[in-house]
């Protein structure tokens, strides 16, 4: 199956056929060193979310133990 661009406006344009299923609503879209175009459904990233660093504890203790180095915060 094979689409082509069609100018619309100040914007080029690929219609997705019906064969496919979006999964999402909205895509990031990338264009690769080999002219390749890639569209990648758009994820809230949960790190800018509010709700969920509040929700979450996203402090790390130390792997093997021992002192600190660096700029850690030590937890008592």
């Amino acid at each position: 199956m094979s689409v082509k661009i069609k100018k619309v406006g100040n914007s080029n344009t690929l219609t997705v056929p019906n064969t496919i299923k979006p999964i999402a609503k909205e895509f990031d879209v990338f264009q690769g060193r080999d002219g390749v175009i890639v569209y990648v459904p758009k994820h809230k990233n949960p790190f800018h979310d509010e709700a969920f660093i509040k929700s979450h504890n996203l402090t790390q203790n130390e792997e093997f133990g021992g002192s600190l180095i660096g700029k850690e915060i030590p937890q008592n």
